[in-house]
């Protein structure tokens, strides 16, 4: 067969060049249409067993969500329809199975796969390949290695740091109260929870809560936004399309702050080892900080974590550190004003532990025990993670006999399971006591996830529990809150629970 060479094709005249082209753009797009093609019928295999809400012929089910506050509702709705899982579309090319049972979750969670490579793999560029995102034989060895930052010796002092930190944030409060204006508190608890986990767990003085316009947390709000609207927008599902879009440019810019604000705090860390040469001493302190552990975990061979995993995972629990925590400190303090019976049994319980002290001891966490329950409560209706997903390495049978092959993924909605009739009685009431002994005992190990469950469960389960009591106790005994009724809160999925509008209370300084 004739081959052309550099001088033929110049001799080729420009039509012909033309439809050459043409004919490979074609072929290519057509190569692509059939993949595409091959992709649907899988996921339609994959998803066959499940029946679930009609989808539109382009949108799947996608249209459907529109941020307004009423997507998790929708879902949940669907839920009650469809009760052990269901199937939700993303367009034409993308579907996950939703799980929303207790059964299904515990066979999902007492498994070890993976986090699905879709949705985890837009935050990635954020957050890096830390414990959250890691599988496999190297998330349990840094799950091994970063297990004892959460030991009861490290976490016993971090409670007089929290406490500091939330008075902080109450103290602005104090100056706020006068306006006698609703008090949007979703902003003022991210920086006291970036402010507490900079303190508790890096040994940083960040300042954040005086500087209203912080850099840092206006950068997680930005990435959160984005990586949010990146899974919703197709077209930037496209890596190429979403670098050169305008969404792209935003994103590498707030990726930028993030990243200077995390090398900064590895830097000045590690610029006090080498100029005080305390590596020994610290290693010897009774109490230590999640990044000296960081710095000084070794595996069995002495390696410590590269440079690379160490950004990772301190990217890591910097946000899951506050960015959850806020949300759920924020939704706590939301249902004590909404629920006024239940704020005043908490406020008396605390008065009661913690007498005329401002300051909340360690000894004085186990005796919060209605506040616990309101707490427990509140992480029910407004979970600050919605839902996880997985990836299946292995094919999956479900207790009642339908399966899933290798590869499919499924997202379990800890927010449906909370508000299912079929798990909890008068699911959409604010009943506290549900938690008490007598009413947990019989309950189902899966049907309340606030953390998720199993392997891979939320290792700071513990200091998240403990700053929201703290929050909680000092915020209850300073301030009677009462909702706006002008400027209700509307619940958004953007990686944590946040709200559209935020969080809007009235403050009462408490007599």
């Amino acid at each position: 067969m004739a081959s052309y060479g550099l001088l033929d094709l110049l001799s080729l005249n420009i039509p012909q060049l033309c439809r050459w082209a043409g004919c490979f753009c074609l072929l290519l797009l057509l190569s692509q249409a059939y993949k595409l093609y091959l992709k649907r019928k899988e996921l339609i295999n994959q998803l066959r067993q499940f029946p679930g809400p009609k989808t539109h012929w382009l949108y799947g089910n996608a249209h459907e969500f529109r941020q307004d506050g009423k997507d998790l509702d929708l879902v949940a709705g669907y839920a009650e329809k469809y009760t052990y899982a269901y199937p939700m579309w993303l367009g034409n090319f993308f579907a996950s199975l939703i799980i929303c049972h207790p059964d299904y979750a515990k066979t999902i969670l007492s498994r070890q796969d993976p986090k699905d490579d879709f949705a985890y793999y837009f935050i990635t560029p954020w957050i890096g390949k830390g414990l959250l995102v890691l599988s496999g034989q190297k998330w349990f060895q840094h799950r091994r290695l970063l297990t004892p930052g959460f030991h009861y010796d490290v976490l016993k002092p971090y409670v007089r740091l929290m406490s500091d930190c939330t008075k902080v944030m109450l103290d602005k409060w104090d100056r706020l109260v006068s306006d006698q204006k609703p008090v949007e508190l979703f902003h003022h608890v991210s920086l006291m929870t970036l402010d507490t986990i900079m303190k508790c767990a890096f040994s940083y003085q960040s300042n954040c809560q005086h500087n209203s316009e912080n850099a840092y947390i206006k950068a997680v709000y930005e990435l959160s936004y984005l990586v949010d609207h990146r899974f919703r927008c197709f077209p930037y599902h496209n890596d190429l399309i979403f670098y050169f879009s305008p969404h792209g440019f935003r994103f590498r810019r707030a990726l930028k702050v993030a990243h200077q604000h995390t090398d900064e705090v590895i830097k000045r860390r590690k610029e006090s080892l080498k100029h005080d040469k305390e590596l020994e001493k610290i290693k010897q302190k009774r109490h230590l900080d999640f990044l000296d552990i960081l710095l000084c975990a070794r595996d069995e061979h002495g390696q410590g974590l590269s440079d690379e995993d160490l950004r990772a995972e301190v990217d890591t629990f910097m946000f899951e550190g506050h960015d959850t925590t806020a949300s759920g400190i924020s939704w706590i303090l939301y249902c004590m004003a909404k629920y006024p019976e239940h704020q005043k049994k908490c406020r008396e319980e605390i008065h009661e532990v913690m007498g005329d002290r401002d300051t909340v001891e360690w000894e004085d966490l186990g005796k919060l025990t209605y506040t616990t329950y309101c707490i427990k409560e509140s992480l029910r209706l407004y979970p600050p993670v919605p839902g996880v997903a997985r990836k299946l390495s292995q094919p999956i049978t479900f207790c009642d006999g339908r399966s899933l092959p290798k590869g499919a993924i499924v997202l379990l909605s800890i927010y449906c399971m909370n508000r299912s009739s079929s798990i909890w009685k008068n699911p959409e009431v604010f009943d506290p006591l549900r938690f008490s002994p007598e009413n947990s005992s019989e309950r189902h190990s899966h049907a309340f996830l606030p953390f998720s469950a199993g392997s891979r469960n939320c290792i700071g389960q513990n200091f998240a529990m403990n700053e929201m009591k703290v929050a909680a106790a000092l915020t209850l005994k300073r301030f009677q809150l009462t909702p706006d009724p002008a400027n209700e809160p509307l619940k958004v999925p953007q990686l944590v629970l946040r709200s559209v509008n935020g969080v809007h209370l009235y403050l009462k300084k408490v007599e």
